[in-house]
Order: structure tokens, then C-alpha cells, then sequence
């Protein structure tokens, strides 16, 4: 199988290098070529023809929007991965990237003299997303269908939504955008989101989306009361629950280990929201890459609940919703452009 083509752009010669070095470590992959700014990646494409390219955001000349947006001109389909910091400006133009049409991102060690931490980083965040995107079939990530799935009948009646729990990835950003614009203000229930994200980027999803949508948006906070009409997204670094008190249901955040390589994880939160809400639990799993929220699915359905799952087709990483679908999990399978509409007929069908 031929190598992945890379090209790696950053206008630090130590960055530059030490990426280089960890990808050609790794035998799917080939560096072929390095660029200091936007102007020479441009130059370099046509030369070296990559298949993927690892994109600095901060850079003289010509920095990584204005080089995405060209390369998007010229090159529609050629994978591009965003390579930022992840501080509030590092942050906040990767997330500018990925709605001028990133295809994802990876966010630089904090601490560039410490060699080992930054390889282990590389491979465990970087590389993979540079083989999905290169187009070489991963077993990690390939849904398959799985051993011992539970196989759920085809249902008939349909409970009563009382909480809309969210589980994304890869392509998150862009995806919930489509999703919750299109939900109306009155909405009848809660609306709970687990996006893989670093902790100052869920911060600004929120704030992004609450400026588009007709529902606030906010990052969650332990304590706060779970109400209609508000959604919520759980911070980086952090899973998030629901916990019943008395009579209401409030937020709680931990840093219990990661599950699936995530925090926060899906699967936490879908199993919380199963033994709280139980039937009355609509799950909704989007484009991203791995399986987290499988089992989280699974503890929905076996209490009740409903799962929608996205399409292939609409999918940047037929991943997670791939998983789900695979396991028989999913009540429908669901294109983007449908799915509000698809999610708000199931919370009035009990009205």
C-alpha cells in the first residue's frame, strides 16, 4: 500500500522538525516536503502533491487561514489539519478553520523542551487523523460490526423525549452548527453535548453557536439546573453528567479517567443520562473518529431509549455514528440536513 504524503507547514524550525521526524518514523507514512509560511506550502503543492497537510495558524507572510482558504481554491478535496496552540487565539482560528472547510486539527505540546511528551503526543493525536484523512483503511477506526451486539427490535411505539444527549468528534464543529440552527427556540427538552475538544476550544464552540442559534448555548458548569430550552457542552478536560435532585436534574463535571482515550466521553455521559431519564433519553451520534459512545448507545436502548445515528454520506468520519450503526443500535440512520427535523418530530410526537 503506497504511503501517505505529508506536508508539514509551520513557520518553527523546531516544529517543523521534530513533526517531520516523528511521521517518518511511522512506516504508512512519507514527509514530502516542509514549509516556513503560506506562500511556500502553495508553492510546494503542486511539486510534491500531498495528501495531507499539517497547517500552522499563526505564521508571517501568509498565515493558515488565508493558506487554507487558497488551498481551497485550488485544491477542494486535498485533507488539511489544522496545527495550532491551544490558547484563546490558537483556539480561536482553529475553530475559524474548521468552518472555512479544515478537515480537522491538532493542538501543539505546551511545552516544546520536554521531547518525549511531544512525541507521545504526535503519534497519539496527530497520526491518526493524518492516516483517516489520508485515505488508508485503519482497523482502529473502521466500523465494524462487534461480537456481541444487542440485537433490539424494531419499535413500534415511541417514548416520550424528556432529554436530547448529544455524542461528536471529528467534524463536531461545523455539524452541530447545522444541527442546533435549525432547532427553534420553544424547544420542549434539554439538549446535552459531549464534543471532543480541549478545554479553551469548547469554551468558544459555545459561544459561536449561542451567536447563531435561537438556543443559548453555554459550556457546562457542575450544579446548574438541566432545563428546557438551554444547551449545554461539556468543558474540556472534563466529563459530564446529570444527577437527580429531588425534583430537578443538575449538571455535575469530574475528572475521573478518560474513557475511549476521551475526556469528557461520550459514553459517560449517555450512561448518566440512561439512569436518570431512562426512556424518555433521545441520543443523537455524529461524524467522528473511534467508537466512543457504542456503549454508551447501548445502555440507552436497554433501558428504552432512542438513538439516531448520522449517514455515512454527511459524515467528515463515519466513525462513531458508523459503530452505532454497525451494532444495530440505531433507531434510524439520519443525514445532517434531516436531522433537526427528524429530532424535533420525535420530541412532539408525545405532545
Amino acid at each position: 500500500m503506497p504511503k501517505i504524503r505529508v506536508l508539514v507547514v509551520d513557520d518553527a524550525v523546531v516544529v517543523r522538525s521534530r513533526v517531520s521526524k516523528i511521521l517518518s518514523s511511522d512506516p504508512e507514512l512519507e514527509v514530502v516536503g516542509v514549509a516556513a509560511n503560506g506562500r511556500i506550502a502553495l508553492a510546494k503543492i503542486p511539486h510534491v502533491n500531498p495528501d495531507v497537510v499539517i497547517l500552522d495558524v499563526e505564521m508571517p507572510e501568509m498565515n493558515g487561514l488565508e493558506t487554507l482558504a487558497a488551498i481551497r481554491q485550488t485544491y477542494p478535496q486535498l485533507s488539511v489539519i489544522m496545527f495550532s496552540t491551544s490558547t484563546y487565539t490558537g483556539a480561536s482560528a482553529t475553530l475559524e478553520a474548521l468552518s472555512l472547510g479544515a478537515s480537522d486539527y491538532a493542538t501543539k505540546p505546551s511545552n516544546l523542551g520536554n521531547v518525549e511528551a511531544i512525541n507521545q503526543h504526535i503519534r497519539e493525536d496527530l497520526i491518526p487523523k493524518i492516516k483517516v484523512f489520508g485515505a488508508v483503511t485503519s482497523p482502529s477506526f473502521k466500523p465494524t460490526k462487534i461480537a456481541h451486539a444487542v440485537a433490539f427490535p424494531t419499535r413500534t411505539n415511541i417514548n416520550r423525549v424528556d432529554v436530547v444527549a448529544i455524542g461528536v468528534s471529528t467534524g463536531g464543529p461545523n455539524a452541530l452548527a447545522t444541527l442546533l440552527c435549525e432547532l427553534p427556540a420553544n424547544l420542549s427538552v434539554p439538549i446535552l453535548i459531549v464534543q471532543h475538544m480541549p478545554p479553551m476550544f469548547t469554551k468558544l464552540l459555545a459561544e459561536r453557536l449561542s451567536s447563531k442559534c435561537q438556543i443559548p448555548v453555554q459550556e457546562a458548569v457542575s450544579g446548574v439546573i438541566v432545563e428546557p430550552g438551554h444547551i449545554w457542552i461539556a468543558p474540556g478536560d472534563f466529563h459530564m453528567i446529570v444527577q437527580r435532585d429531588k425534583a430537578v436534574v443538575r449538571l455535575a463535571t469530574h475528572q475521573q479517567s478518560p474513557e475511549n482515550s476521551c475526556r469528557p466521553s461520550v459514553d459517560v455521559l449517555f450512561r448518566s443520562v440512561a439512569q436518570v431519564y431512562g426512556a424518555g433519553t433521545l441520543a443523537v451520534i455524529l461524524t467522528g473518529m473511534g467508537q466512543d459512545g457504542l456503549y454508551g448507545c447501548q445502555c440507552i436502548r436497554e433501558v428504552g431509549g432512542q438513538v439516531l445515528a448520522q449517514d455515512e454520506a454527511s459524515s467528515v468520519v463515519w466513525g462513531m455514528p458508523g459503530f452505532v450503526v454497525n451494532a444495530g443500535l440505531a433507531d434510524q440512520v439520519v443525514g445532517l440536513d434531516r436531522m433537526a427535523d427528524e429530532i424535533i418530530r420525535r420530541i412532539l410526537l408525545d405532545q
